[in-house]
């Protein structure tokens, strides 16, 4: 039987030993559709803020991936290994005591500010079709790939205890915490490696509004709904939640496609522009706030999401 497609933005908090993608394949099963993506990879060690789109929201990805992200976390110093995370084997080992809070603090103030970041070896990032990190396991050359990326804050939380450094993050799309942890280390000279991370934030979007996969599936219960007419003596089909069942019972972490935020402006169009952009034509809106070249939000009188525009 075919389910109504679910459109929006589930809020996910992601927890640890799982990849995105398993993420993402639970999320098929619990909302039963296939058309969901996410918007920005957690390592399977990280937890924290998932994004996933859910049918057209799809659609909103390349818009939604490259928000701004913010973290917390621990780097253990003294030891570097080569995945420059606690998954990896120990490649050196150095005695990371006495080593003065100021000098940790200078070490991480010159980690921010916008430079050239170069990829972990094993990474996900991909050359002629082969991952990094399959490269880096078969003892295979992996090229040095960089990308500009920007450290807004990069700052120590609370006292560093046991070779342990809490840190806060806040940092552009793209960038790795793992190098982050590795070259703070490599600046203090004792070598490091990321011990947790956690994400809190992307965008405007906020962990407290994302809830686990299985709180979710308590909440919206489909076995207290079963489906009828699934054959003579077989036992009931459990229903899948519909976007009514997300809204009221999903604890706030799902987000209807009409209601998602842009990280750019949002215009209402009259009903003449808005037969335009059903026929694919350009349109005509006033007191339009951006510049040639800027994305804007289209909306409908009332207030449901028609389209992404360009401003021209």
């Amino acid at each position: 039987m075919k389910h109504p497609t679910k459109h929006g933005l589930l809020l996910v908090d992601k927890e640890p030993d799982c990849t995105s993608h398993d993420v993402v394949q639970q999320a098929r099963r619990l909302l039963h559709q296939k058309k969901i993506g996410h918007c920005g990879t957690l390592d399977p060690s990280a937890t924290g803020l998932l994004l996933l789109t859910a049918g057209n929201a799809t659609r909103l990805t390349r818009f939604l991936i490259q928000a701004p992200k913010i973290y917390e976390g621990t780097v253990r110093l003294g030891v570097e290994t080569e995945t420059y995370d606690a998954t990896g084997e120990v490649v050196a080992e150095a005695s990371a005591e006495g080593i003065p809070r100021d000098a940790v603090v200078a070490a991480m103030a010159e980690l921010e500010g916008t430079y050239d970041q170069i990829a972990p070896r094993y990474s996900a990032k991909k050359v002629q079709g082969q991952r990094f990190y399959e490269l880096a396991r078969r003892g295979e050359d992996v090229p040095e790939q960089t990308k500009t990326v920007t450290v807004f804050e990069f700052s120590l939380q609370g006292e560093p205890q046991d070779a342990l450094v809490p840190f806060r993050l806040a940092c552009s799309s793209g960038t790795y915490a793992r190098t982050l942890a590795h070259d703070l280390g490599a600046k203090l000279g004792c070598g490091g490696h990321l011990a947790s991370l956690r994400r809190l934030q992307v965008g405007g979007f906020k962990i407290e509004q994302a809830r686990g996969l299985e709180d979710l599936r308590l909440r919206l219960a489909p076995e207290e709904r079963p489906e009828e007419g699934t054959g003579a003596g077989d036992p009931p089909t459990p229903a899948p939640p519909t976007e009514a069942d997300l809204a009221k019972r999903g604890g706030g972490a799902w987000i209807p496609f009409d209601e998602i935020p842009l990280p750019f402006g949002r215009v209402v169009v009259d009903p003449q522009q808005e037969k335009r952009l059903k026929h694919g034509q350009t349109v005509l809106v006033r007191d339009l706030e951006g510049e040639e070249g800027d994305w804007v939000q289209l909306a409908g009188q009332r207030g449901h999401f028609l389209a992404v525009g360009l401003i021209a």
